[in-house]
């Protein structure tokens, strides 16, 4: 995981050398370190101004490793900086567009602290931070030749691939996933491997050229340019270059003379005047970094990015069940088990035993929904048999925590060798949004088939990010099997509306809770709701209180499997 920035309150450390600045913009040539230059290096500390106090140093969260988690950590809270999954209105659209800011400015001015600082300060649970440092060209022979002697021009917007920048933007604006290249600045060159990213309630766009293109610029919501000093910038690339890569003061110079500061005056400086709010000192502004943070507030207000559960109840009480769903037949013993499991006077040795046999018995009926192809085997007599075989590479169970590690059991029993994950969702009491917190999938889970299990689904919010937290992970929509051992109609609709070829299959699923409502989860055994003290030392409350959500649900099946 990455490491957490210290805490809001605590004192900034020692700025590393890119914590002022933006995170490496240009690829340098390297040379041999002498002790001058080390001293020159240490020298230059001392010119830098003081920025904002409390803050952490800046780390870089962009064109980053595919295997690096994309989280931002604070003191308060968990960001994931890979998207979120766009919500769906009752027909089954998204609401609205992600809200796309622009920061702009020159080499390293601090667009990329000022970035974090509006993420932290924006209590946004998703958000995207995109930098135009993944949107290199790819370099010609000739190109990398001239690179490797500093005479190629990286501060020229010819040097970035502004078609991708902008079909990329638009695709996480509408929430769709993309493919963002991963460049290396030691080699010049994207490397082999891109990673995957969501939309989010607010994206963030973060490059010296950022408003450099018309088309970019429609894109862009709200602009801003992060104005500082040319002295400063120019110490910060000092202290960067020679502290980290072995250069010599008259080389950083001469190349800052022939093209970084060309290309600000002639390129970059001028689209300040494009610019919504200009920040003036970066990262050390901080009355202008609240004046944005209230502004985004009011715009995502205005918005309401956020999933409207009333109008989807509403929607679909008159609608047919979606025909991805598949119950499991009713027979005479599934109903006798759900009347055991439902009923008050349940025991909990009684209600652990046959919960755990109908989830045996979704398991296996979901198994039959896998691709299957015909085979020829030889028995033990010699005779042929024609018979059939799992058709796809492998199967992999996910669990939705915590309720829903008590169906791997059931997963295990019947699938040898099954490969298990685990993905924490929990609903944010303020805003009523699900919160991813914790994740971890098995390795090229894109080539499998996957069974993603919940004891039961009621809003389907869990079990919509659970899917799409899959799909960015790069597995087809139709090789997830959402499992739930109950399910409200209004979870089914809602994940059948988002995601319409996932295949749901549960064993049984009501359309009220004993409440009488739409919005109310499936109902079952109240008795069987117990403090988890009590499950633990084997007793039993003395006055049980009704079972009327899912969520109780969920409480019980914890403390029973417990």
């Amino acid at each position: 995981m990455a490491a957490p920035p210290a805490s809001a309150a605590a004192p900034r450390p020692a700025p590393p050398p890119l914590a002022a600045g933006d995170a490496p913009d240009r690829p340098e040539g390297k040379s041999e370190t002498t002790c001058e230059d080390r001293s020159n290096a240490e020298s230059l500390d001392r010119l830098l101004p003081p920025v904002g106090t409390g803050r952490s140093p800046r780390k870089r969260t962009t064109s980053q490793c595919k295997s690096e988690p994309p989280l931002l950590r604070t003191s308060k809270r968990t960001i994931y900086t890979a998207g979120r999954p766009p919500w769906y209105n009752e027909h089954g659209a998204q609401s609205k567009e992600a809200f796309a800011i622009g920061l702009g400015g020159g080499s390293a001015s601090g667009k990329t602290t000022v970035a974090r600082m509006i993420i932290e300060a924006l209590d946004v649970p998703w958000v995207v931070l995109l930098s135009m440092d993944s949107f290199y060209k790819v370099l010609t022979s000739q190109q990398q030749e001239q690179a490797a002697h500093n005479n190629f021009n990286f501060d020229h917007p010819d040097a970035f691939d502004f078609d991708l920048i902008i079909s990329t933007l638009k695709k996480l604006k509408q929430g769709k996933s993309v493919k963002v290249p991963i460049y290396d600045f030691t080699t010049h060159s994207r490397k082999k491997e891109w990673k995957t990213l969501y939309g989010a309630n607010v994206i963030i766009f973060e490059g010296i050229m950022a408003f450099a293109d018309k088309t970019l610029l429609e894109l862009l919501d709200m602009k801003i340019f992060v104005d500082t000093d040319s002295d400063v910038r120019l110490v910060r690339r000092l202290r960067r270059d020679i502290g980290e890569r072995g250069r010599d003061i008259e080389g950083v110079i001469k190349q800052y003379n022939k093209f970084v500061k060309p290309a600000f005056e002639q390129y970059i400086q001028p689209t300040m005047r494009v610019a919504d709010i200009v920040v003036p000192r970066g990262s050390g502004n901080a009355v202008a970094i609240d004046l944005i943070v209230q502004h985004v507030h009011s715009q995502l207000e205005e918005r309401k990015l956020r999933w409207d559960l009333a109008a989807l109840a509403s929607a679909h009480q008159c609608h047919p069940l979606p025909r991805t769903l598949s119950v499991l037949k009713s027979t005479a013993q599934v109903r006798g088990m759900h009347t055991i499991i439902r009923d008050r006077e349940t025991s909990r040795d009684e209600f652990i035993f046959y919960s755990k046999r109908l989830m045996r018995l979704l398991i296996e009926h979901a198994l039959s929904f896998l691709p299957f192809q015909d085979c020829v085997v030889q028995t033990p007599q010699g005779q042929d048999y024609a018979g059939k075989c799992y058709a796809g590479k492998q199967i992999t169970g996910v669990s939705i925590l915590r309720a829903g590690e008590t169906m791997e059991p059931a997963l295990r029993a019947v699938c040898k060798d099954v490969r298990i994950g685990t993905i924490l969702i929990q609903t944010n009491q303020l805003t009523g949004e699900p919160e991813l917190h914790y994740l971890r999938l098995p390795k090229d889970i894109s080539d499998d088939h996957v069974i993603l299990m919940d004891c039961t689904v009621s809003t389907g919010a869990a079990a919509m990010m659970a899917v799409r937290v899959l799909l960015d992970h790069d597995v087809p929509e139709d090789k997830i099997f959402l499992l739930s051992l109950l399910m409200a109609e209004m979870g089914v609709h809602s994940v059948a509306y988002a995601f319409p070829r996932v295949r749901i299959i549960t064993t049984a699923v009501d359309k009220r809770g004993t409440s009488g409502t739409a919005t109310s989860g499936p109902t079952l055994s109240p008795t069987a709701v117990t403090r988890r003290t009590g499950a633990r030392q084997g007793s039993r409350p003395s006055h049980p209180q009704p079972l009327v959500s899912c969520g109780t649900y969920r409480a019980e099946m914890l403390t029973y499997f417990s």
